[in-house]
């Protein structure tokens, strides 16, 4: 039996993760959005540590730069997922909340 190239199968595993989230995401009852939208701002946090890390890394030779080069490229990606994620909870929740009716002032007709 041959050997597999490592970055087609890699490449395969990514391809796979694609059509699963997509799946799983659209399959989302519309009342779990904003939970999710929680626990996804968790997890790109996670992300950001590894880009950071990414980005930090001290290595020499040719593969240096990309290794830079990614981690702030996966960080700022991050960082605007995070930030995006933020600002549709907020709204979501906002939608919940009770408007308050204005008040009217005495004497004013």
């Amino acid at each position: 039996m041959e050997h597999i190239n490592p970055t087609v199968f890699y490449f395969a595993i990514f391809v796979l993760a694609v059509f699963v989230g997509y799946y799983v995401v659209w399959s989302v009852t519309p009342a779990l959005h904003t939970p999710l939208m929680a626990v996804t701002n968790a997890i790109s946090s996670v992300i950001i540590v590894g880009a950071l890390m990414a980005a930090a890394a001290s290595g020499f030779g040719a593969g240096a730069w990309v290794s830079k080069g990614s981690g702030a490229v996966a960080a700022a990606l991050a960082a605007v997922n995070i930030f995006g994620g933020f600002m549709v909870t907020r709204r979501m929740l906002a939608m919940y909340k009770k408007k308050e009716k204005p008040v009217k002032k005495e004497g004013a007709h």
